[in-house]
């Protein structure tokens, strides 16, 4: 980053337009892997052997992986299945026929860091999860329609609120997007809830992540005794979707598109 980006009075910092580069170069390989991953989420498939061939795509690709070593954290990706909201711990556990599965990966690629998630599906998707999946996916993108300078950050929650529980659904009020750059989190939150026009003004040069989590049932959660997994407390199906974006003069950058075009499970 150059020295010229500056902080808001909200603590959030702007990026000079040289560093939209750096954050597509990262955002395009966490994009790629998710791409390249999507093969193996099969059923009889354990979340492990994926975390380990993404742990191995990250190091071919001479990138650093942002969770290993976080807080703790031991594995290169979360993987979260059907209720499991977020931060699900890769291991043994194997995926079933119609399991709905999140999975969540960051890079450090020359000191950037791109971040994204996506869902898949093990086998064959049920009607109710398929419905969810999409409509978490279009609040995704509802949100992104309004992250443009002069709205705020509250618009985006807006969008994303009132498009969810249009549909029967509640948006996740425990977990947040976040500020990223040369950093894996900083100001600001980014809430997927909220009343219009308020929060700090989107500006050009900000870098966020948009991360949704949207509920079949309440918008409750749990964290598990393992400090890390959170659940629906209702056991309710879960779905998210990530983009890491930077505000442009006329709108936003997405960061993380997937260059195969497989960010939605049902591309094929």
């Amino acid at each position: 980053m150059t020295d010229k980006g500056r902080i808001t009075k909200d603590g959030i910092r702007i990026y000079e337009p040289s560093d939209f580069a750096g954050m597509h170069k990262a955002g395009q390989l966490t994009a790629k892997i998710l791409d390249d991953i999507a093969e193996l989420v099969v059923p009889g498939a354990t979340t492990g052997s994926i975390d380990d061939a993404i742990r191995n795509m990250v190091e071919e690709a001479g990138a650093t992986s942002a969770t290993i070593g976080y807080k703790g954290y031991q594995h290169a990706s979360c993987i979260s299945i059907n209720h499991v909201v977020c931060h699900g711990i890769p291991g043994d556990k194997k995926l079933k026929d119609g399991d709905i599965v999140n999975i969540d990966v960051t890079v450090i690629e020359d000191g950037w860091f791109g971040d994204s998630s996506r869902m898949y599906v093990a086998g064959k998707l049920s009607r109710k999860a398929e419905r969810l999946i999409q409509v978490t996916h279009d609040s995704l993108m509802k949100g992104i329609e309004a992250a443009k300078p002069g709205n705020t950050f509250g618009d985006i929650g807006h969008a994303i609120q009132s498009y969810a529980e249009s549909h029967r659904m509640s948006v996740v009020r425990d977990f947040c997007g976040h500020g990223l750059g040369r950093v894996f989190h900083a100001p600001p939150n980014v809430l997927h809830y909220g009343r219009a026009g308020t929060g700090a003004v989107l500006e050009e040069g900000m870098f966020f992540t948009i991360e949704p989590m949207i509920n079949l049932g309440r918008p409750e959660t749990k964290v598990l005794s393992d400090d890390w997994t959170a659940v629906t407390r209702d056991k309710s199906l879960s779905a998210q979707f990530e983009h890491s974006i930077g505000i442009t003069a006329d709108g936003c950058d997405i960061f993380t598109l997937s260059p195969a075009g497989k960010f939605h499970p049902t591309y094929g």
